[in-house]
């Protein structure tokens, strides 16, 4: 019988409203004690959690694993083990590959290889055939095949019609419909914030316009549809305060941001490096207090990284870069320092942002140490600093902006299913 037993931990399970100091022991892939371990485990590898918390593991909802088609920036394995280092157990993996996650053999490639890596990787589906936008998919057969979400994630469906038929038919199948909210006849040729500083630079922005007119848009047919919608990576004021409305309207819409948004803004651009390019872009100073803000009054109901790699040479060159930055192994000590250190959030409230919530939204049973659950669970050192270096990094990729940067939260250990897949202890 195999046992793991950590001993003297913080544990910080959201779910079950837990944040004591106690035990866990771990048997045969499950949770079998949460706080007391009753008699007598010899057998059991014991790990010592003095100044350690044990959470959940990390549930990250969008993450982009270029597999396949595009391998050479990352593939399922990498991106796994970028996960596994990072403190996530479960990550849902965008269909923008090539092909396109359209069908139950895109599906089943995925969780054929995910078997093999050290996450729980779930497949996301394409909203429309081939993301053309056209025609939609036959979200029966993805939910049988084991998709968890549908997204043309990249770029939204422009038809306003067919995403509202999209939206009532994957929600008949129990799917979350995730939008990329994007106005592309306002961005074309943008490669940033439309702004002071894009205009300084000399270069075409892509205005908050594009965001939040489509936000309101999916909104607006979510609910003509009687579905619920989800609006990834927010990233401006505007976009924030339309959520927030709607929400306290009843509306059935839920969204995510990412840990870059928490921290950076337009003016990191001036350096005129590609690896601080993403989409959406880094906003203004008023657009990063108020996805703080959304963040801790709620609105905002996941951190999500939106890990995107690219290799070193499709960035060099800051006018022609393909947008995106990688963000599975820095994610929960920027998201630690920007809410926890920077006195916006409990670290349950983050936990929770991190692990439940998402692992509720994709409907998947993750984000718990409930008993009998499975046994996922991250091990960290909340105090202890570490500098994230780009070339250590585990993803296949090195386009991080966040390299040289000291953060808090070092990631000690990640257990799945009763696994190791991820050490740094003594």
């Amino acid at each position: 019988m195999e046992e793991l037993w950590i001993q003297n931990a913080r544990i910080v399970d959201p779910a079950n409203n837990r944040d004591q100091v106690g035990d866990l022991l771990l048997r045969e892939g499950r949770i079998a004690a949460v706080g007391r371990v009753e008699g007598e485990h010899p057998q059991a590898q014991v790990i010592d959690g003095t100044g350690l918390v044990a959470a959940p593991g990390l549930v990250d909802m969008h993450v982009h694993l270029r597999d396949p088609g595009f391998t050479h920036k990352e593939d399922i394995l990498s991106g796994s083990r970028a996960a596994a280092a990072g403190g996530f157990t479960s990550i849902a993996c965008m269909p923008n590959t090539n092909p396109p996650c359209d069908s139950p053999e895109g599906a089943a490639y995925v969780l054929e290889k995910a078997a093999q890596g050290d996450a729980r990787v779930y497949p996301v589906g394409c909203i429309t055939r081939g993301m053309k936008g056209e025609t939609l998919c036959d979200f029966a057969a993805l939910k049988a095949a084991g998709v968890v979400a549908v997204s043309d994630d990249g770029r939204p469906v422009e038809k306003a019609a067919l995403m509202q038929a999209g939206i009532a038919a994957a929600g008949r199948e129990g799917l979350l419909t995730i939008s990329h909210c994007e106005d592309l006849s306002i961005v074309a040729g943008g490669i940033m914030n439309e702004g002071e500083i894009s205009r300084r630079l000399g270069v075409k922005g892509m205005d908050r316009s594009s965001e939040d007119s489509i936000t309101a848009r999916e909104i607006i047919l979510a609910q003509a549809a009687g579905g619920a919608i989800h609006i990834a990576h927010v990233s401006t004021k505007g976009s924030v305060e339309i959520i927030r409305q709607a929400k306290a309207h009843g509306c059935r819409v839920t969204c995510e941001t990412g840990p870059h948004y928490l921290h950076l803004t337009d003016r990191e651009l001036l350096r005129r490096d590609a690896n601080w390019r993403m989409n959406p872009p880094l906003r203004t100073e008023e657009d990063r207090l108020a996805v703080l803000e959304g963040l801790r009054d709620g609105t905002i109901d996941a951190i999500a990284t939106d890990h995107a790699p690219h290799a070193p040479q499709e960035k060099a060159d800051f006018l022609k870069a393909p947008n995106g930055i990688i963000g599975l192994e820095t994610s929960l000590g920027l998201a630690y320092q920007a809410l926890v250190e920077g006195g916006k959030l409990s670290l349950s409230r983050l936990i929770r942002l991190m692990s439940w919530n998402p692992a509720c939204l994709l409907g998947i049973p993750a984000g718990t140490l409930t008993l009998g659950a499975a046994a996922d669970v991250v091990l960290f050192a909340p105090e202890e600093r570490w500098t994230v270096q780009a070339d250590k990094l585990r993803s296949r990729s090195r386009n991080t902006p966040f390299d040289g940067w000291e953060l808090p939260c070092k990631v000690k250990a990640t257990i799945l299913g009763g696994r190791i897949t991820y050490r740094d202890l003594p």
